[in-house]
Formats: C-alpha cells, structure tokens, sequence
C-alpha cells in the first residue's frame, strides 16, 4: 500500500472518560486509577477529513465528555475513534475513503459511524457491514432515494444535513422575505460546475421564476477549482439588470466573489451561499469587504440567537472546552452524539443495530439547532414549519452580524437589512 496513504489513514482514539487536567491549552485523558470499566465502551467513529480544524472531532469529543461524566448510557461510557477520510483535499481517493470506514468497522469495531463528506462513498460500505452510517454534509437525494427503493440493504443510513431540495427551497424562501423588505426582483446567480450545485441551479430554474415571479436574468457557471477572476461574471450579470446576487460557492472562491464585489461597487444587493463570508474570520481577511453582504450563518450558536432551550448552554459549554463558538461542522457531531444517539439508546435499551435503527426512526428530540428533530420514512431530515434550519445574516458596522432570514427571527432581534453606500437599484430606498 502506498506509504502516504498509510500516514494519511490514522487512528486517533479519545477515551473520553474523566477530565485529569489542562496543560498549556490541552488536555489529558485516562482511566480512573485502581478501577476497572465493568462493561466495553459505546465506540463511536467520527470519518472525515483530519487536515482540516478539528470542528467535527471536537464536537464529537465535547458530546462524549459531558455523556460519560453524567454516568454514560447503558452502564457504559462514550469512546470516540477518528479516521482520516482526507474527502476535501482536492484529488481525494473513494479507495482510501472506504478504506477509512473499514478500518473503524474491523479494526476499531466501532459501533456507530458518524461521516463528515463523502457519504455517496460510504453508503456501500456501511450497508455491507450492516452498520448505522450517520451522513453529516452530502445533500445527494440519491443517497436516501436508496432506502426507499431497498430498505433492507440501505436502512443503516441516516441524514442529518439537508438535501439538495430542503436546502433550495429555504434559499428560495430567504429571497421571497428579501424582495419583501427591498422591493428588488431581478435575480443572478453564480455557482461552480459540481454536481450538488447543479442541482440547486435546477431548482432555481423553475422555481424563482415559474412559483415566485422573479425576474431570473442571468445564470452564470464558473469551473470549480480554478483560480479565478469574477470580473467577468460580474459585468455580465450587471448587464443584464441583476439586482440580486446570488452566490452559490462552497470553497475558498468565495474570498475572490467578495473582493471582487465590494471593489468594483457593484449594484446588486449579494444574498446567498458562500462559505466563505459565512466564516467568522471574513473579516478581517478582506479588511471589512464582506460589509453589507448576506450569507447562511454556518451555525446558529455563532449568532448567538436561542433557537431552543439548550441552544446557549450548548453555544457556552463548547466556548469554555475549546476556547472558540463551535461552526456547524462542530455543532451537528455535537448534537448527533449529546441528543440523537443518546435518546435512542436510552429508548432501545441496547446497541443491538436492527433495534437502535427503529428507535432512530422514532426519533422526537429537541437538540441545539431545532425544536423537533425527527426523520422522514427515507430517513432523511425532516424538515417543516417552524423546524426550518436555514438562518440567513448579514455582515454590518463595526463587524456585527444580524439575522435577517428567517422572518420571525428577524422581527424578534430588531435586525435591520442595510444597503451598500454606493449607487445601486435600491435608489432612495429606506433600510427596512
């Protein structure tokens, strides 16, 4: 096997059962000293991409530390087990992907598997081995088509994040509570050439213009993974009397985007999906250019808005363990362990797998993010009145966020939508 792949599949094993002491910043963990564990550890594998911040791994770690230090579950205590999936580098491999799900299914024999990318991989491999497979980023429909159309082969998968459709029609939402506040219609959108944004592209297509009566006047596409120059794209969506723009990016391109805009003054309102500015560090990386721009918060406790009774307890007790707000990535390991696996392992009163699939399908809970979480019959995330995930905000003065979608949300904090100081559709219009 070829060396690198060796160093890049490795195991990293938190034993998560008592706090001994912080040192420079750390922390140490063992066994209570002179005491045996009667029963095995609960094992839970955390699958993703280690090069990256460790938000998924310490919100998993977060979980299995306050859960062990109330006694556990079952008589037994949380054991997390992180592998390498290295999915976001830009030239991943599916072998080494799987490779990284077998390790922690044979090898580490985990008894639950929590992924961070690249479930479209893993389905497979979960369904071989019959073990529950928690997918926490794929928004592919396909995945949980597949235990619809054979349930018994694919029943071990669940989804956590949204699907490609939830999340377009919350986006689509989000602009209808915008026109309503700017009286701006004529829409632009620009997104890379990958196969989840195309989807929401699809989506886009039909629904602003043929559902919500928008004015969709340019369509742009850009190749992903390229160094870029938006200007271009710009010019051609100011051209055709875009008011709105609406961005659709996922990696690093997003920093460009909103240079580009905030340089060249451009007269459109920016609203939309760029990872980019929805990073807390935004800021101070374009100098404040992210100014007056708006984009989905990557996690509702960064907002600081109490969206649930455990919303700022759980916002708190991570900010004291790692010293920084946990992104979305950190918070939905959180809650898949300290909520959803717990409750249904109180519920089934084992681990036995066929038993704790029924009782994740009966799931009711209320976790940090939702009043309600539950899954459809696909065991993909429901999603409904009053349980939208979707929080939209807008960066303004002085480095200060504010929520301006949903609407009630928006009402409740007092926010107000801000325009750009230069010359655009907006005229004379008075913030709303």
């Amino acid at each position: 096997m070829d060396s690198k792949a060796l160093t890049k599949i490795q195991s990293i094993t938190l034993i998560t059962i008592i706090l001994l002491a912080a040192v420079s910043g750390g922390a140490v963990y063992v066994l209570l000293s002179g005491e045996k564990q009667i029963l095995e550890p609960i094992k839970i594998g955390i699958l993703t991409d280690l090069d990256l911040k460790p938000n998924t791994m310490n919100g998993a770690i977060l979980a299995a530390e306050e859960i062990n230090n109330q006694g556990g579950v079952l008589g037994r205590h949380f054991e997390i087990i992180g592998e390498d999936s290295d999915v976001f580098s830009e030239n991943y491999d599916p072998y080494a992907i799987n490779l990284a799900l077998t390790r922690l299914i044979t090898y580490h024999k985990v008894d639950f598997v929590i992924a961070r990318g690249g479930e479209n991989i893993l389905i497979e491999t979960a369904a071989e081995h019959k073990k529950i497979l928690i997918g926490t980023s794929s928004p592919s429909e396909a995945l949980t088509q597949r235990v619809i159309d054979d349930y018994e082969k694919y029943k071990y998968f669940f989804r956590i994040s949204l699907n490609e459709t939830a999340y377009t029609r919350q986006l689509v939402d989000s602009l209808v509570h915008l026109r309503e506040i700017t009286g701006l219609n004529k829409v632009a959108y620009l997104g890379a050439e990958v196969k989840q944004i195309k989807v929401i592209k699809e989506v886009l297509d039909y629904s602003l213009p043929e559902e919500h009566g928008f004015e969709l006047v340019y369509r742009g596409s850009y190749p992903w993974g390229e160094t870029l120059d938006f200007s271009s794209y710009f010019a051609a969506a100011e051209a055709a009397g875009a008011e709105i723009m609406v961005p659709l990016m996922i990696t690093e391109e997003g920093l460009i985007f909103a240079k580009e805009w905030y340089d060249r003054q451009s007269p459109m309102v920016v609203w939309g999906m760029n990872s980019f500015i929805s990073d807390m560090t935004s800021w101070n990386v374009t100098e404040g250019k992210v100014e007056h721009m708006t984009g989905y918060a990557s996690s509702v406790l960064e907002l600081g808005y109490q969206v649930t009774s455990k919303t700022v307890l759980s916002q708190e007790a991570y900010l004291k363990r790692w010293g920084e707000l946990p992104n979305q990535a950190a918070i939905v390991a959180y809650d898949c362990i300290r909520f959803l696996l717990y409750d249904a392992l109180q519920r089934a009163q084992t681990t036995e797998t066929e038993a704790v699939i029924k009782a994740l399908e009966e799931s009711e809970i209320e976790n940090s993010l939702e009043r309600n979480f539950k899954f459809t019959s696909s065991h993909d995330h429901y999603i409904g009145p009053g349980n939208e995930l979707m929080m939209m905000f807008q960066w303004q003065e002085n480095e200060t966020w504010a929520i301006v979608y949903p609407k009630q949300i928006m009402e409740e904090t007092g926010a107000t939508y801000t325009f750009p100081p230069w010359p655009g559709p907006w005229g004379n219009l008075n913030s709303s």
